[in-house]
């Protein structure tokens, strides 16, 4: 049935609404446990929404961001860039964030958002695609491990309300088909 496939678009300035929804969905049911109750109660949609809009309007064109529609309704998001290591861009790409309605978990969304970064990416001529990861999050380890993703080695914390919170870097080569 065409209206229950999944279509993978750019994102515009118009889905930054929905978009904020998604992605605060996905720190509340993905990260509970993980980082401090009250920052996850605290993050607000309409604020990150505007947060969106200003990244479309500061942007430069080398992130992309993607939205996966299914029956006309956004129900996911993907992005990514190029890697900075520190402060500095190096030749390999970053998959910045990928989040998928909570809804919907199961249903091939984040698969196909990242396909679809992979793709971009490797058609774009990168090497190899990097992401960082909640140490904790088995979930979203899994997921990335099955899609070809391994832990690099690199580890580094990042502090919120206290709590220090380790993420793990996970790489992927990337080739072009022939």
């Amino acid at each position: 049935m065409d209206d229950d496939r999944i279509r993978i678009r750019r994102m515009t300035p118009a889905d930054c609404d929905r978009v904020a929804e998604i992605r605060i969905g996905g720190w509340r049911s993905a990260y509970r446990g993980l980082i401090p109750r009250s920052y996850l109660d605290a993050l607000d949609v309409a604020q990150e929404a505007e947060r969106r809009r200003g990244y479309f309007s500061q942007g430069d064109g080398s992130v992309v961001d993607l939205v996966a529609e299914r029956a006309g309704e956004i129900v996911g998001w993907a992005c990514h860039g190029p890697y900075r290591d520190g402060e500095v861009r190096t030749e390999d790409v970053e998959l910045y964030a990928l989040y998928v309605d909570p809804g919907r978990y199961g249903a091939g969304i984040g698969h196909a958002l990242l396909q679809e970064s992979v793709r971009r990416c490797t058609a774009a001529g990168h090497a190899r695609m990097l992401l960082w990861v909640l140490k904790d999050n088995a979930r979203a380890r899994r997921f990335y491990e099955r899609a070809g993703f391994g832990a690099d080695g690199a580890e580094e914390p990042f502090e919120v309300e206290g709590v220090e919170v380790p993420e793990v870097r996970y790489a992927r080569e990337l080739t072009r088909q022939r």
